[in-house]
């Protein structure tokens, strides 16, 4: 879980300043569409990660048992 979230970090940062340096710089076209092909949605996972809803102690064994409660 440790690794997980130094990883999701990590790409975070990473993805976060590969967006900001293509809204700075102007670089070839290629290298912007890589970024928005690419860094994008790895900015958006990594966060989604990082922000997924931890259990409480008291509620993680059932949350083994039934994951997903509803909408």
């Amino acid at each position: 879980m440790v690794n997980q979230k130094i990883t999701c970090i990590i790409l975070l940062i990473i993805s976060t300043l590969a967006i900001l340096a293509c809204l700075v710089v102007n670089f070839a076209d290629w290298i912007v569409y890589l970024v928005a092909i690419i860094g994008i949605p790895l900015w958006v996972l990594s966060l989604g990660l990082l922000t997924m809803a931890k259990p409480r102690p008291e509620d993680a064994e059932e949350r083994v048992k039934e994951p997903f409660t509803g909408y």
